[in-house]
């Protein structure tokens, strides 16, 4: 694997560490915005699923994007897409923001 080689997906555990030793990461939100009211992550940049497409000129395709949504499905779905799209840094985030809530930060919402 080249140094910016990145695998297809990491989990909750390992984007924490990620964020703690300050690694340059950029996390993108797919969930819908009512969604995004009853639960977010500090710090993630929002487009729904839906937007990235016609919104995808705001996203960087220079650093490691994990893409997260409510378990991990339309997250896949999305971090393929930017994969075929010339985001070879993209990444899902396994088991989503429900994953984050039961195992980093029991403080968030889960729906």
């Amino acid at each position: 694997m080249s140094q910016n080689a990145q695998p297809l997906e990491i989990d909750v555990a390992e984007l924490n560490a990620w964020r703690k030793a300050g690694r340059d990461v950029v996390v993108l939100d797919v969930r819908e915005d009512w969604e995004l009211a009853t639960v977010a992550l500090d710090g993630a940049r929002h487009i729904p699923m839906r937007q990235v497409p016609d919104r995808v000129a705001e996203l960087p395709a220079d650093k490691p994007l994990v893409v997260m949504c409510h378990h991990g499905g339309r997250s896949r779905q999305v971090t393929a897409w930017l994969r075929q799209n010339g985001f070879s840094q993209a990444i899902n985030l396994a088991g989503g923001i429900h994953a984050w809530a039961e195992q980093i930060d029991p403080s968030l919402a889960t729906y």
